[in-house]
């Protein structure tokens, strides 16, 4: 085999590697906001509770200031009562304090009817923020083991983009501008093998003539339809496979 397709085969090999990390390394944010995302559940979930738990001790406090203004004017009213110079006035006064007794007592319930509902709405809380908690936990361990794969793909890109340059030191000029060219124009494969007399990355046969020259190996050859460099690996004898398998 030449030597320049022996080492575009090398680069071919170290290339695909380095795609195949990069590819990891620019999936972290993705993989790290599918990781958060597991947590966004839950999260809402908690401050929904946290809300109506809120909402439960205003509503409360409200209504203990609307029993209290109801007491303030009842107050007053029984003043006006002990007043009244009529028996209408009287009536009158009565009627209104009779209403706000009755405001104050409806408050009353609903305040009774809160508080039984803010207990089940408090420990639901406690509950969610717990799940929450350990779902953090886990999602945090998650993150932690993929920066660590990331970060380990990182140095292996970086030593992997070391060992790329100097493989190009062996490939001659033309050749190394070529096998860049067809890197980026066959979507990373610019070396393919010829079995049977077919390229086996576009598939079409080769001619007789030019699969001689193939099997020659003095010279860097292109495939005649998809234009990638070919190499050719000459099947073993039949007597070397005998041979393998009685000695194995």
């Amino acid at each position: 085999m030449h030597s320049d397709v022996k080492a575009a085969v090398r680069l071919q090999v170290v290339d695909s590697q380095v795609a195949q990390l990069t590819k990891e390394v620019a999936a972290l944010p993705k993989h790290i906001a599918a990781i958060e995302k597991k947590l966004a559940s839950q999260t809402r979930r908690v401050e929904m509770d946290k809300a109506a738990l809120t909402a439960n001790g205003t509503e409360r406090k409200r209504l203990e200031g609307e029993i209290q203004a109801q007491e303030q004017k009842i107050s007053k009213l029984r003043d006006q009562l002990l007043a009244a110079k009529t028996n209408d006035q009287y009536k009158a006064f009565q009627s209104e304090i009779e209403f706000c007794q009755a405001e104050s007592h409806k408050h009353e319930e609903r305040i009774l009817e809160l508080m039984a509902d803010s207990d089940p709405l408090d420990k639901a809380v406690k509950a969610d923020e717990t799940t929450l908690a350990a779902q953090k936990k886990l999602v945090d361990a998650e993150k932690a083991v993929a920066r660590e794969k990331t970060g380990a793909d990182q140095k292996a890109l970086a030593e992997l983009q070391a060992h790329r340059a100097e493989l190009t030191k062996d490939v001659t000029p033309g050749v190394l501008k070529e096998y860049e060219r067809l890197r980026k124009a066959r979507q990373g494969i610019a070396v393919a093998e010829v079995v049977g007399r077919r390229c086996q990355a576009c598939h079409i046969n080769v001619r007789p003539q030019f699969m001689q020259e193939l099997r020659r190996g003095d010279k860097v050859m292109f495939c005649e339809s998809c234009g990638r460099i070919l190499i050719y690996h000459a099947p073993e004898p039949v007597e070397e496979l005998v041979g393998q398998e009685s000695r194995a």
